[in-house]
């Protein structure tokens, strides 16, 4: 070479290259049970049968065996999941029933679907789950059920909303959709209350490639209801068949996702133990940080982090500077329900559920998925406490 010859330039610093983190992606899991997930799709397309057949039935089983429940039916989404448990129990036009703001916008329009009136109670501050200190004072004569929602992966405070339903004599609908796997007292969750929805969009610790729900219980009775609910209406005896014996709908869990979500059934503990690890790293390296309060844990209530949730100090400027880093992030929710415009005229004013009002401006979910590496975490950890170092 010649001397002269300047030399060429250095490649940049590993530090230096800034690899997109996302908040969620769900391409690595499909990469790493691709031959399963690959084999289990063939099985449906050589089977050539799509809608309430043998994947369909066998994932029921094996779901509800995992719950330690009796039943499991599945439907097509996790919001139809909540409408068809109250329409089943009986719930309709003139009733009420009690739930929180601090929640995606599905837990109401599934009350609303089914005619009745969503009644809202504010969360806990620390949990973001139903405050059930507030909850008997919110029953009226046409209260007639509740569905507490278990967010981002941790329970809701069963015991006492349990205690409440029981004496005033109303039933609860456990919206479990970002829950599963946790567990309450040594019960998962979904299997706590008279039903509970459960919901397999794709983001979802146990996701499916497409809309996806299930209702899970242990009455029998409640179940053949639910049976007939979600397609049409239809007698369960086969020998009854296009015979509408009840008005239902169509809402069924097709067979292509159910082969898929027998897949990754087999492999949720793993997820949500690596998803448990995570929150634990997350921990370590931001628990002193005082602008930022991290997830608490109850004892008795496991928590499988469907969503790493912090409540920070200057919360959107500290998106905003992740972001610049090529670290996503999410607000879980930016809104509250109740102060929507599709919901305004409800009636909740501004400042009505102050704790749903506040953990709306201040909650920022961080990257959180199983395939997320320990780096990852960390790199995301030092850019948050650098924003507010360097501030």
């Amino acid at each position: 070479m010649n001397p002269a010859s300047p030399s060429p330039p250095s490649p940049p610093s590993p530090a230096t290259v800034h690899r997109p983190i996302p908040v969620f992606s769900s391409k690595p899991q499909y990469l790493r049970y691709k031959d399963e997930i690959d084999a289990a799709i063939r099985e449906v397309l050589d089977e050539n049968i799509f809608v309430l057949w043998k994947q369909l039935e066998a994932f029921e089983q094996e779901f509800a065996q995992y719950l330690g429940a009796a039943h499991a039916i599945g439907v097509g989404s996790g919001t139809e999941a909540i409408h068809l448990a109250l329409r089943a129990l009986g719930i309709g036009p003139g009733d009420e029933v009690l739930t929180v703001s601090h929640t995606a916008v599905a837990t109401t329009v599934a009350i609303s679907s089914t005619g009745a009136t969503p009644v809202f109670v504010d969360i806990d501050p620390w949990t973001y789950t139903l405050d059930p200190q507030q909850l008997a004072s919110r029953v009226t004569a046409r209260t007639k059920a509740i569905v507490p929602v278990h967010l981002y992966g941790y329970p809701a405070d069963m015991d006492p909303i349990l205690d409440v339903a029981r004496r005033h004599g109303l039933v609860v609908v456990e919206d479990a959709a970002q829950a599963h796997g946790a567990s309450y007292h040594g019960r998962r969750c979904g299997t706590l209350g008279d039903a509970a929805a459960f919901s397999f969009y794709p983001t979802k610790n146990l996701g499916a490639y497409g809309d996806g729900g299930a209702v899970v219980t242990n009455d029998a009775a409640l179940a053949q209801r639910l049976r007939m609910l979600r397609n049409y209406g239809w007698d369960i005896d086969p020998s009854r068949r296009y015979y509408s014996k009840i008005k239902g709908v169509n809402s069924r869990l097709d067979e292509l996702q159910a082969a898929i979500l027998r897949v990754k059934l087999r492999h949720l503990e793993e997820a949500n133990a690596q998803r448990r690890h995570l929150a634990q790293r997350y921990g370590e390296h931001l628990r002193d940080l005082e602008e930022v309060a991290l997830p608490v844990e109850v004892p008795g209530r496991e928590h499988v982090y469907h969503l790493y949730v912090v409540r920070a100090a200057r919360r959107d400027a500290l998106a905003q500077a992740l972001r610049a880093q090529q670290i996503g992030t999410q607000v879980h929710y930016p809104e509250p329900v109740h102060r929507q415009e599709a919901y305004l005229d409800m009636g909740y004013g501004e400042g009505s559920l102050p704790e749903t009002e506040r953990a709306c401006r201040e909650v920022l979910s961080l990257p959180m998925f199983p395939e997320l590496a320990d780096d990852d975490v960390e790199r995301v950890a030092r850019a948050v406490r650098a924003f507010y170092r360097d501030e």
